[in-house]
């Protein structure tokens, strides 16, 4: 019998999940989890990084863990937990960041292009990437979904597993290997820029339907006008929209025509990206109602998960501490 790849990955719960996260990622995680062995969790201490409000982020938390089983994710098939439910990750982040050169988290993109966005410049953020090899590490991950901005994150992460591996003499850790989404550029927000809950330029699926086709037309767009040809590459719109519907969908390439024929405006686009969601997200709109009126099962999943993590951290925590000499 084939053994089943392990897959792991995480978001931060900085409020609902929205359409750059679900394209960049969870997207791949239904994909997925029929046929791997998931394990998916929500990043609560890489969040102390930038949250203040205890309350906010214990409800976000919980957010996160909902929107996930409602998007479809299953707990029969994807282990979902939270990061502070495993504490073995930290300790592996402390034995990770003592092999880890200074040199090697200032060059960390992710690092310059938060700061750039005004979040404050502390320890925990910039040794962020160290935090998130320990995550991966700790269940012998064999590969983690993500956007191209996550890919250096994941090189890290294998070159801190070397680094350690060699420094000890011991096969600790192994190394894993990343997984680009399918059509995997950074999906733009309604400003253009990166898709970003902390950017404020999100989309949330789940919002009540008036407020979610306000937010939709408020995508910025050029100057060009209805009898205006138009490219659809360089279109906010148009690539949220192919995002969700799929490239090659026959929705997405009539859309693209629209485009580049006299007779079509933005607010056109913008329509048709709103009930493109309304229609795609459908199902999960309705699930997320019903998992809100059972918190209970939120608890159930969270429970089952960590245990999940934890017996595979526990053992290679194990495996690091005896390659040190504590154990």
């Amino acid at each position: 019998m084939t053994k089943k790849l392990r897959v792991l990955s995480g978001i931060q719960p900085s409020g609902q999940l929205h359409l750059g996260n679900y394209a960049g990622a969870i997207r791949q995680f239904l994909d997925l989890q029929s046929s791997c062995e998931m394990y998916i969790f929500v990043a609560s201490f890489h969040a102390l990084t930038s949250a203040r409000d205890p309350a906010a982020l214990k409800a976000r938390v919980r957010q996160v863990v909902t929107d996930y089983l409602a998007f479809g994710l299953d707990p029969e098939k994807t282990s979902i937990y939270l990061q502070h439910d495993v504490p073995e990750v930290t300790e592996l982040a402390w034995m990770l960041s003592c092999v880890c050169p200074e040199g090697w988290m200032t060059k960390m993109v992710s690092y310059k292009d938060k700061i750039a966005h005004g979040l404050p410049a502390n320890v925990g953020l910039f040794t962020y990437p160290i935090l998130q090899a320990a995550d991966i590490l700790a269940v012998d991950a064999d590969m983690v979904p993500v956007g191209k901005d996550q890919v250096q994150h994941v090189e890290i992460t294998r070159d801190l597993a070397q680094r350690f591996n060699q420094e000890f003499g011991s096969e600790v850790f192994k190394l894993p290997a990343h997984r680009l989404a399918p059509d995997a550029a950074v999906l733009p927000g309604i400003d253009g820029e990166k898709m970003s809950k902390s950017y404020g330029n999100d989309i949330d699926p789940f919002q009540e339907e008036k407020a979610l086709r306000k937010r939709i037309m408020s995508i910025k767009t050029d100057s060009l006008g209805v009898d205006d040809v138009k490219d659809p590459e360089a279109s906010t719109i148009f690539q949220i929209y192919r995002a969700i519907a799929g490239k090659d969908d026959p929705r997405t390439l009539a859309l693209a025509d629209r485009f580049r024929t006299p007779g079509m405006g933005y607010g056109h686009a913008k329509q048709a990206l709103f009930e493109l969601v309304l229609e795609h997200f459908g199902p999960a709109r309705a699930r997320r109602v019903e998992l809100l009126a059972q918190p209970e099962i939120v608890d159930q999943v969270l429970n089952r998960g960590a245990c999940a993590a934890r017996e595979k951290a526990s053992a290679t925590l194990s495996r690091a501490r005896k390659a040190v000499g504590l154990d």
